[in-house]
């Protein structure tokens, strides 16, 4: 399985530490992810009554099982330890910051979410993101000439 990547939160934040966590999914939702019918976009992840949530990620219905009344976008239990979940609600509290899921990704045959505890990135900080991009492919181009 190739790991879903969620390109937009990358572009949005700023990524200052990560966790793998478990999820809790049906059957039928995990065949879906492994065959890669998963969207992040707009993903986010909250606490509710000392737990963390996946909320808002969109997994599509498996196709070959028939599920009555399935919600693609319905929350979905996260797997941490629990001192890790304390420290991410502390976190959270400070301004500015927010978990997000950053990739989802299968290993050892089990589902696992990155997920990451992010600062939003202010308008001049992407074009400064994406100047120093610029640069770096610019110099690597220039170099490649000058090796060839």
């Amino acid at each position: 399985m190739e790991p879903i990547v969620n390109r937009y939160a990358r572009s949005q934040y700023q990524f200052l530490d990560t966790w793998d966590a478990g999820i809790v999914l049906s059957g039928a939702e995990a065949k879906s992810v492994k065959k890669g019918s998963v969207n992040l976009k707009g993903a986010y992840v909250g606490f509710e009554n000392g737990e963390l949530w996946l909320k808002n990620a969109h997994i599509s219905p498996y196709q070959q099982n028939n599920q009555r009344g399935y919600s693609p976008t319905r929350p979905r239990k996260l797997l941490l330890k629990k001192k890790e979940i304390v420290y991410l609600a502390t976190k959270t509290q400070e301004k500015g910051l927010t978990v997000i899921p950053e990739k989802v990704y299968s290993k050892h045959g089990l589902i696992k979410v990155s997920i990451a505890l992010a600062q939003g990135l202010q308008r001049h900080d992407k074009r400064a993101k994406i100047k120093k991009r610029d640069t770096d492919r610019s110099i690597q181009r220039a170099l490649k000439q000058y090796v060839d």
